[in-house]
């Protein structure tokens, strides 16, 4: 990265169940506004504009973005799977830091169905066909459905190399719920406990009802701009942007004949290692993250690798509390996808929300207590994995 790229505004709107949502427009502007008084700027401000969604007609960005501006500027509408709105954050931090802009916005929004995550066009190829294909080698049920088949599947595959029991998957959820419960943007906010999340149906293997996040409807937005910028408009440039990468899929993907592989371990891995390299800094120096917990079984392999605990690790890492309060890095301390839902564009600009606001000191009860270094994870499958690290500046 070669300029110093400051988070100048974030801001989300509470999440919702589908079906009790506003719409995909109203969602988005709302969030945009939030973000926008948070930097203490003028829409017209915006030099080039990034909307992240999935289930979406095509300019889905410009509909909402035009309830609060027309301007004419560059609107790029994205779509990478669940890490469509970090790709969008991707993007707007790129923008900035190239010089080619000053001040860029990234939005991410989800109007969803309920149900399981499905496919819209039937008529062509799905560009998930050889993770699917790879599931139903590796692990055949041609009745699962297909994101808990994945996630699930590379959960069972940890717990048949390492002995990971369910009651440590189970655990994950259990946090969630505790770390979610001062979290008013959060949907499922009642505590439950290792035994309840057990006794839930089944999904898949391991999983368990209470061990999936639910689709759900919302909008997030983060502003990014250079550190001149901040300077002429009097904004909080302390919250930076110190590392950031987008990985894809390898061949080890499919060659390894690894559910754990197949569901994204690599990109995880190498997006984090790229991004500890940009910032000259290790996992150790985490104080705070938030990442993609569709599934307990997806925190818990995201743990080894972010570089939290070693390949195989990731149970002793749960059971001596170290992704809590009072443990090495606290994880998802907003309560995660698990908690607040995945509508799947807005999901990476919540993730960022939280942690600019936990570095700058407002988290109230959340607060992760002197939080300087803060990482958020991202993944779709498909796959597009996005790691960034975000951190204080003083002076």
């Amino acid at each position: 990265m070669s300029r110093s790229v400051v988070v100048a505004g974030v801001g989300m709107i509470p999440f919702s169940k589908p079906g009790r949502s506003a719409t995909y427009d109203v969602m988005g502007a709302e969030a945009v506004g939030l973000a926008l008084k948070d930097a203490g700027i003028d829409y017209g401000q915006i030099q080039q504009a990034y909307v992240g969604y999935v289930y979406g007609d095509s300019t889905c960005g410009q509909r909402a973005l035009y309830r609060v501006g027309q301007s004419g500027i560059p609107v790029i509408n994205v779509n990478n799977n669940c890490s469509s709105g970090s790709s969008a954050l991707f993007l707007a931090r790129q923008a900035v830091d190239s010089g080619a802009v000053d001040c860029a916005l990234a939005l991410g929004f989800e109007q969803m169905m309920p149900g399981a995550l499905g496919s819209v066009f039937d008529d062509r190829p799905n560009p998930l066909g050889d993770f699917i294909a790879l599931a139903q080698q590796l692990q055949p049920d041609p009745d699962a459905f297909m994101a808990p088949h994945l996630f699930g599947g590379a959960g069972y595959e940890h717990a048949q190399k390492y002995g990971t029991r369910p009651e440590t998957f189970a655990m994950i959820a259990a946090k969630a719920r505790r770390h979610a419960e001062h979290n008013d943007k959060a949907i499922f906010r009642d505590p439950v406990s290792v035994e309840q999340i057990l006794a839930s149906p089944v999904i898949y293997k391991l999983l368990t009802r209470l061990q999936c996040c639910p689709p759900t409807c919302g909008g997030a937005a983060a502003i990014v701009v250079s550190e001149a910028f901040a300077k002429r408009h009097g904004i909080d440039s302390r919250i930076r942007i110190l590392g950031q990468a987008l990985t894809t899929d390898t061949p080890s993907s499919f060659e390894s004949e690894s559910m754990i592989r197949a569901v994204g371990f690599e990109l995880s891995r190498d997006a984090a290692r790229q991004v500890y390299e940009q910032a000259g800094v290790g996992a150790d120096d985490i104080d705070v993250c938030e990442l993609h917990d569709c599934f307990t079984a997806n925190e818990l392999i995201t743990y080894e690798a972010l570089g939290f605990a070693p390949e195989g690790g990731a149970e002793k890492f749960i059971m001596d509390g170290d992704n809590t309060y009072g443990g090495k890095v606290v994880t998802n301390p907003s309560g995660g996808l698990l908690s607040k839902g995945h509508p799947l564009g807005a999901t990476g600009l919540a993730q960022c929300t939280e942690l600019v606001e936990q570095l700058r000191g407002r988290s109230g009860v959340r607060q992760v207590k002197g939080a300087r270094l803060a990482l958020q994870h991202n993944i779709g499958t498909g796959s597009a994995c996005v790691v960034t690290l975000y951190g204080v500046q003083d002076g």
